[in-house]
């Protein structure tokens, strides 16, 4: 027995390239940051170019947090009144982009001066929730009703304009392109299913067809890894589902906390994942296998 336990340890390091301590530790959500340094918004983790990492509503609504690689916390930037953030995307020049669903706005902050501006704003929104980019500074926005249970998708090319993309869906929240940008992937909260699109290469979306759908619990914020495989946060459940590209579930993760609203993925490998915590008000973190399809650098 041990050492057929032994061969199938050597077949994993073989397979994956991971160490035996590696190995030991895959898919253990441990404690990142104390408890309750954020509000119970806390969401939208993002890594800049230089392995920074920024999570919106640290100690109050309406902040960026700047967190450590030992996990400490301290305040990036505060955003104009009235302005609270929910999901944090970085441009191909750096600067940092922000979905302001209280102020129905898409932010823009210089980071190096940390002067903030609206970068687009739409009578017409709801209230942008998540949104991800591609490679030519595209950014793609799910923007629910809450209230009606119903959303949109949005397409916010360089410069600012708005472009609406779907009007008829469900509460769209998370959202993530496939690594080669092809396919675009959005939940829907409420409904409990998961959406993908063909995308082209002006950004526009087409051929819509039902990805994933669960029985209990609801959706947040999604990720993808290098392989293509999607990482979703089951809110309530307090666990991420890995679907292969074909939708099939591969495995759930189990959290210590219920609440899980976004993650992200880092490491110096790019093989850990960073995770929100809405009820636990703080981030726990687990070894992957598999590194992300962005891969910070802390």
């Amino acid at each position: 027995m041990r050492r057929i336990l032994s061969l199938t340890i050597l077949l994993l390091i073989m397979a994956t390239g991971l160490t035996a301590q590696d190995l030991y530790g895959l898919y253990q959500a441990e404690d990142f940051t104390q408890e309750n340094l954020f509000t119970n918004n806390i969401e939208g983790p993002a890594f800049d170019a230089q392995g920074n990492l920024f999570v919106v509503n640290y100690q109050k609504d309406g902040t960026i947090g700047l967190v450590q690689p030992n996990g400490t916390v301290s305040l990036f930037v505060t955003l104009p009144e009235g302005s609270v953030a929910n999901s944090i995307q970085f441009t191909s020049k750096g600067k940092m982009l922000l979905a302001d669903f209280k102020g129905h706005n898409v932010l823009q902050v210089n980071m190096k001066t940390k002067k903030i501006s609206v970068y687009v704003h739409n009578d017409k929104f709801n209230q942008p929730n998540d949104f991800c980019i591609n490679s030519r500074d595209q950014l793609f926005v799910s923007d629910p009703n809450w209230k009606e249970s119903t959303g949109q998708l949005w397409r916010i090319d360089r410069g600012g304009k708005a472009v609406l993309l779907a009007d008829q869906m469900g509460t769209t929240n998370g959202i993530e392109l496939s690594p080669d940008e092809r396919t675009l992937y959005v939940n829907e909260s409420v409904q409990r299913k998961i959406w993908k699109f063909d995308v082209d290469g002006k950004g526009n979306i087409s051929n819509k067809k039902l990805f994933a759908e669960f029985p209990d619990f609801g959706f947040d914020g999604m990720k993808c890894d290098e392989q293509g495989n999607l990482y979703v946060t089951r809110y309530g459940k307090g666990a991420v589902a890995v679907l292969s590209p074909a939708g099939d579930l591969i495995r759930e993760i189990k959290l210590k906390g219920k609440n899980c609203s976004n993650l992200v993925f880092g490491g110096l490998n790019g093989k850990l994942v960073f995770v929100t915590l809405q009820d636990r008000k703080g981030m726990e973190r687990f070894r992957n296998d598999v590194a992300g399809k962005y891969k910070g650098l802390q």
